[in-house]
């Protein structure tokens, strides 16, 4: 993206205050006015002097002109900040509304860290050069451009000096772009390394002091830190030199318009108070474009922040629902894959051809060797993703036809990871329903066998939840997890593995909780528990993506298949690995 197509398109996000933003340009119309008449003024006040003429008029015009000038100074200083910083909060709402909402997969390629940062940074560069365009930019712009004209009109000569300075200004500021906009991308990806390595560290903070990891670790963020300075050297060097050109330029023509008003002057093509209006122009015109250059640095130094930031704006959310669709209804829960595929990669399909039906109210498990398929098939049911081939239905509608957030709201999930939040466990309980009452808090809590440990916590069910639950055991992050689900009190319900994180003995006193909650519910369980398994109305038997047998539980013992090998491995038979003190948080998408 073309850095000014880019300034272009930062500047078309204030077209929500397109009327505000009109009435500043206009005050910065004025403002350019005020600064060509200045030096204009003070050339006609010296001739007058000089002719020994009334000077006090034009003294009056330049006292009203710069009276005016501060007027809108202040003006514009006061209402462009107002309108910077509503702006920036409407972006960083916009950047997070959309990033949000963007698939599982692009998250996944995605570090957190890298994405506060995009959100951080281009918002900020985008306040400043909001910020910049009402208070300097804008006003630098039209000065400009009303002062040359009005300088060819004076004397077209010394106008080409003024006119040879800009074009230098132009040439060297070029140069500097095209020769280090490459390094300084290279600085900018290096800044989002250390930024998502800090990020890695930050969140296993546990692995890093426990494996004593912590020297290795600052030594290797400073190390990316040197890199670092190692690019950004070179890019610094490169418009320190510019500044240098453009100084040296600026000198060179002061001292040009000097010695040719000098030599006009001799010839009576110029008057003393011309040259003064001369050196005027150029000393404000001087100004200006090193302000300008600034601006354009700044925004140099910007501009892949400002690609990032919009690169995630243009990334295209894969799931989009149809114009106009209309609501899930209340449904009985009769669900349906029909020769459903999907893979996360083409060439790598995750599921093949799936087909089953699933009765309103019944219980569905879901079985097979790790890697088979079964969370990925259940997350295309809340639409974490669309098939590739395919449908999936409830109640014969397909989910695709209806809006994604009706649908989800009839789907409540536990997951392998509880997901919990950075907030008190109540306000982790109420995102199942955000309008439950306490009492209704503590009794789903008290279903899922939570109520008793939360109790004893230092400020009950207002003790704040460390980052990812990190305050908790596992059984006590997975039981809040339940409880959570059993708010929501939704009529179809996926359990992916989650009873994975709990003890023998309250796995025992869960299992009669969710044997409550899946009643008259449909119910779809990735589980590797033969309580869980044995009870099922329908086992689905998968392996590399494929449904390779299905059944109840002594039809595919007695079939002989890859259940009853499953099965007679003690692949069912609780373990060490199921407690909750040697509970590990999953990947992304497992299964």
């Amino acid at each position: 993206m073309p850095i000014l197509r880019l300034y272009v398109r930062v500047i078309a996000l204030l077209a929500p205050e397109k009327w505000l933003a009109i009435a500043l340009a206009i005050a910065n119309l004025g403002l350019a006015g005020v600064f060509f008449l200045e030096p204009w003024l003070f050339g006609r006040v010296v001739d007058a002097l000089a002719a020994k003429h009334d000077a006090w008029r034009y003294i009056g015009w330049w006292a009203g002109a710069g009276f005016g000038g501060v007027v809108a100074s202040v003006w514009v200083s006061l209402y462009s900040d107002r309108l910077a910083h509503r702006r920036r909060l409407a972006a960083i709402a916009m950047f997070f509304e959309h990033a949000v909402a963007l698939p599982l997969s692009f998250h996944g390629q995605h570090h957190t860290g890298r994405l506060l940062r995009i959100m951080h940074g281009g918002t900020s560069n985008l306040f400043s050069l909001w910020l910049g365009f009402f208070r300097e930019h804008l006003a630098t712009l039209l000065a400009i451009v009303v002062m040359v004209p009005l300088a060819l009109k004076m004397n077209w000569k010394l106008a080409l000096l003024m006119i040879a300075l800009m074009v230098s200004f132009a040439v060297f500021n070029s140069i500097a772009m095209r020769r280090t906009l490459k390094a300084q991308g290279e600085v900018e990806e290096l800044h989002h390394e250390i930024t998502e390595r800090a990020g890695d560290v930050f969140g296993n903070v546990l692995v890093v002091q426990s494996f004593t990891r912590l020297s290795a670790e600052v030594g290797a963020i400073r190390d990316m830190m040197k890199k670092v300075l190692k690019a950004q050297y070179p890019v610094l060097r490169g418009w320190a030199w510019l500044t240098v050109a453009n100084r040296a330029s600026s000198t060179l023509t002061v001292v040009a318009i000097f010695a040719l008003g000098t030599a006009l002057n001799g010839k009576g093509e110029v008057s003393v108070g011309g040259i003064v209006s001369f050196v005027g122009f150029a000393m404000m015109l001087i100004g200006r474009l090193e302000q300008f250059a600034s601006f354009i640095s700044g925004l140099f130094f910007q501009t892949h922040s400002l690609r990032d930031f919009f690169a995630v704006l243009d990334t295209k959310q894969v799931l989009q629902e149809k114009p106009g669709a209309p609501d899930l209804p209340v449904v009985r829960g009769d669900v349906v894959f029909d020769n459903v595929s999907f893979g996360y990669e083409v060439t790598h399909p995750a599921l093949k051809h799936l087909s089953f039906t699933a009765k309103a109210g019944s219980t569905i498990a879901l079985v097979g060797p790790t890697g088979a398929g079964k969370t990925t098939a259940l997350s295309l049911l809340y639409r974490a993703y669309d098939p590739s081939e395919g449908r999936i239905t409830i109640d014969g509608i397909d989910i695709r036809d209806v809006s994604l957030n009706s649908l989800r709201r009839h789907i409540a999930v536990v997951f392998q990871d509880p997901g919990l939040f950075y907030r008190s466990i109540a306000d982790n309980l109420l995102i199942g329903k955000p309008d439950a009452s306490p009492a209704e808090l503590e009794a789903a809590a008290q279903a899922a066998e939570a109520h008793n440990f939360i109790i004893v916590k230092p400020e009950g069910y207002s003790t704040l939840v460390a980052e990812r639950g990190r305050s908790l055991s596992g059984g006590e992050r997975q039981r809040l997890s339940i409880a959570r689900a059993m708010l929501k009190d939704a009529p179809i319900l996926i359990l992916d593995e989650a009873t994975s994180a709990l003890d023998n003995a309250t796995e025992a006193r869960i299992q009669l909780a969710l044997g409550t909650l899946t009643k008259h519910r449909t119910t779809f369980v990735i589980a590797h528990r033969l309580s869980t398994v044995r009870n099922a109305d329908l086992i689905l038997v998968l392996r590399d993506g494929e449904l390779v047998e299905q059944g109840r539980y002594s039809e595919l013992v007695a079939r002989g298949g890859l259940f009853a090998e499953l099965d007679a491995s003690g692949r069912f038979v609780p373990d060490a690995e199921d407690s909750a003190e040697s509970y590990a948080e999953p990947t992304l998408v497992s299964g």
